[in-house]
Order: C-alpha cells, then sequence, then structure tokens
C-alpha cells in the first residue's frame, strides 16, 4: 500500500492526499478544520475530494472520531444523528453535510469516507472537521449607579465565524445604543437603561442568549401623594395620605410636611389626619428619600364646613313663598355663627350668598308653600364678581321685590 502524504494546513482548509494505484493522487479538502456553532443551529461542513483515474465511486458517508482497526460506522445510521443529518455530493466531487439541530453531545471530529469499485481503493479524510457547540450569554454587571458606564459582553466558549451580534432590551432590538464586536456600551448609565438584556447572532435571532437583568440604582425620579377616601373632605372625618415612589434601592424614609411650616407634620409612607378642621386646609408635601437623593410630592388638602343655611322669604300680598339656600363653601368659613336678621333686596341677596365664600356652588330653589317648586337654579360661583354680573338670577330674584330674610345657624356650624 502506498505512503500517505500529509500537506501542511492551509488557511480554512485541510488537505489529504496520497499517489493512487492508477497515478493520479488520492485528495480530500475541507473548507474548515474546526467549526464553531450555537445551539439548535444548523451547521454545513463541506469540501471536495479527488480519487485515482480508473476508479469509480460506488459510496460516499460521514462518520465520527476515527479510530485506527474500527470500521466505521455511517453516521445517518446512527439512531442519535437519524433524520439530523443530510449527506451531499455532485459531479464536480464537492460533499457536504448538513447537521441540524446541533447539541452538544455532538462535539466530535467529522470525517468523510469514499468508496470505489476497488474493495481496497477506499479513501478516509482524516482528521476530519472538529465541531465544537456553544451557546451565547450576557456578561454584564447586575446592578449600577445611574451616571456610571456599563459594558455589556455577548460571550461564548468557542469563535464564532464572521458574526454580527444583535442585541435586545426586554425582547425589543436595540438600534440607538452603542454596539461594537460582541458588545454594548452604555455611557452615562440613566434609570431607563435598567431592563432585560440579551443577545443573538444575525441570521440565528432565533437563538438568544438568556436575558440578563441590569438594575439601575437612583434617587426618587416621581413622587405622587394620594388622599383617601376620595372626594369631598368635610370638617370631622378622618382622611390618610399616602406618598408612593419608584426610587431604587427603594425608598424606606417619608417626611411630611405642611406648606408653611418648618417642622415635619409625620413621618411614614402613610400620613393620617383624625377629626379633621379648617385648619386643616393646606398644601402638603412628602419627601421621599433614599441612599442617593430625594423628591417631594405634593397634594391640596381643602375642608369643607358643615354649616347650611336655611333663609326664609316674606313677600306682600299675603302671598308666602319659602325659599331654601343651600351653599356648599368650597373655604373653611368662621363666619355667621349668631343669628341674624336683615332686610336685603333680590340683588343683595346675591351679594350675601358670595360674601359667604369666594367660591362654591349656591344652589338656590323657591317653592311656594303648597309645595309646588317654581324656580331652579344651580349658580357656579367661580368669584364674587362673576355671582354679581349674573343679571338673569339678579333680575328673578329682584322681581319679588323686598323680601325678608332670616338667617339661621348654630354656633358648632349644624341646623
Amino acid at each position: 500500500m502506498r505512503s500517505l502524504r500529509t500537506a501542511p494546513p492551509l488557511p480554512l482548509v485541510f488537505l489529504l492526499m496520497t499517489v493512487g494505484a492508477f497515478g493520479t493522487e488520492w485528495s480530500v479538502k475541507y473548507n474548515q478544520q474546526e467549526i464553531c456553532a450555537l445551539k439548535r443551529s444548523t451547521v454545513f461542513m463541506n469540501g471536495s475530494y479527488t480519487h485515482p483515474e480508473g476508479l469509480t465511486v460506488t459510496g460516499t458517508f460521514w462518520y465520527i472520531n476515527p479510530v485506527k482497526g474500527v470500521k466505521p460506522t455511517d453516521l445517518s445510521k446512527e439512531p442519535v444523528y437519524s433524520g439530523r443529518v443530510e449527506f451531499f455530493t455532485d459531479e464536480q466531487k464537492h460533499f457536504s453535510l448538513k447537521l441540524s439541530d446541533v447539541m452538544e453531545k455532538d462535539e466530535h471530529q467529522f470525517c468523510f469516507r469514499i468508496k470505489t469499485n476497488v474493495e481496497k481503493q477506499r479513501w478516509v479524510g482524516k482528521p476530519g472537521v472538529q465541531l465544537r457547540v456553544t451557546e451565547l450569554h450576557v456578561e454584564a454587571p447586575e446592578e449600577v449607579t445611574e451616571g456610571e458606564t456599563a459594558d455589556l459582553t455577548c460571550k461564548t466558549t468557542c469563535s464564532l465565524t464572521g458574526p454580527t451580534f444583535i442585541w435586545y432590551k426586554n425582547g425589543r432590538p436595540l438600534t440607538t445604543k452603542a454596539i461594537e464586536n460582541n458588545q454594548l456600551h452604555l455611557q452615562t448609565v440613566s434609570s431607563e437603561d435598567a431592563g432585560s438584556y440579551s443577545c443573538a447572532v444575525r441570521g440565528s435571532q432565533h437563538l438568544r442568549s438568556t436575558a440578563h437583568s441590569l438594575r439601575v440604582r437612583h434617587p426618587p425620579k416621581r413622587v405622587s401623594v394620594s388622599i383617601s377616601p376620595s372626594g369631598e373632605i368635610v370638617e370631622g372625618s378622618s382622611v390618610t395620605l399616602t406618598c408612593s415612589s419608584d426610587g431604587n434601592p427603594p425608598v424606606k424614609i417619608y417626611t411630611w410636611f405642611k406648606e408653611g411650616g418648618t417642622s415635619p407634620v409625620g413621618s411614614g409612607q402613610n400620613y393620617s389626619i383624625i377629626s379633621i378642621t379648617a385648619d386643616h386646609t393646606g398644601l402638603y408635601y412628602c419627601v421621599a428619600q433614599n441612599d442617593h437623593g430625594a423628591l417631594n410630592g405634593t397634594v391640596m388638602v381643602t375642608v369643607q364646613s358643615r354649616s347650611l343655611s336655611a333663609v326664609w322669604f316674606a313677600v306682600g300680598a299675603g302671598s308666602f313663598l319659602l325659599i331654601t339656600v343651600f351653599i356648599c363653601i368650597c373655604r373653611s368659613l368662621k363666619l355667621y355663627r349668631s343669628l341674624y336678621e336683615v332686610l336685603y333686596s333680590g340683588t343683595e341677596l346675591c351679594r350675601f350668598c358670595s360674601a359667604l365664600g369666594e367660591g362654591g356652588n349656591c344652589c338656590i330653589s323657591i317653592r311656594e308653600s303648597g309645595g309646588l317648586e317654581l324656580i331652579t337654579r344651580v349658580i357656579d360661583v367661580l368669584n364674587t364678581q362673576q355671582l354679581l354680573s349674573n343679571e338673569t338670577i339678579n333680575d328673578e330674584l329682584h322681581s319679588l321685590g323686598n323680601v325678608q330674610l332670616y338667617i339661621q345657624h348654630s354656633l358648632d356650624g349644624r341646623l
């Protein structure tokens, strides 16, 4: 048998050849001696061959891990590769192996074998193609502080051939960040950079790395204050103010202030006011603080009086009308705590109504003593001047003539 001559390795090509019995050399050239493939990907091992003249190729196949003295087994007949391998050859003596759904246990040396019409004229391209299998994973810090720089690296355990890396944040491709080779560079990190990062290789985007969570330490960015229960706050009721924020690490120090005061009125995420009074009306703000800074949130607390005014009018000629005025006061009032008896015209009634507060709803209902409703009006009082300029209601009240007005308030604001 003729001696085997092995040429030195060439870039991306491995050449095996010997002189054939008919004066022509055997040769097997692999395009790559070693291939790095992503787990679950599809890989191709390609090459070409020649054989001595006068021989006819009767069969070719691939096998793994050649061992001297051991008969090779066709890869397509091994159960672990069933349905995952395909062999290709053409008239120009090119050959190829397609291996699908690559697994870590596929890390072997793959060799191409040629059989001819002459029993002793067979050839194996050794040492073959070495397959390495890798997965992508992100190497990065778990937490950074706002303002710092962070680098995220898409790592492999072997060298992929000419990869173009793609980065994702929270499942969406990143297009505005600095990407160089397999590295994502975050310059001057902000709280917006916090999220889940993964990487992939173009052409195999479905084979992404495991997601890596990046946390950013930062002071509170948003602080909100809510009031419970919601709606109108009436004297004597109880309310709770709650402060919420988004700092990282989470805010644990909350301090409450009332506008105009220098000392805190409370601490903790919740601040409760029991039996609220008019004196509690004002702007409240909480200071939310963590290790990296503080931020304020504000809320306006408006306490409405329980006072209810009942007004009776007597109009001449024996005709009596009962006018009930309900006044919803939007500010705390300390007026009219005793009994009054005054004489007003219709226009002056409006002035009296507005004098109870600069804003609110003045609801006037005029009823006949028999109970028939004659007029119902709702005036949205934005300020005194607006009410006085409401000519329609002024005219209707003035048409009643002079009226005797009786206002009754109890000292504690209740009828």
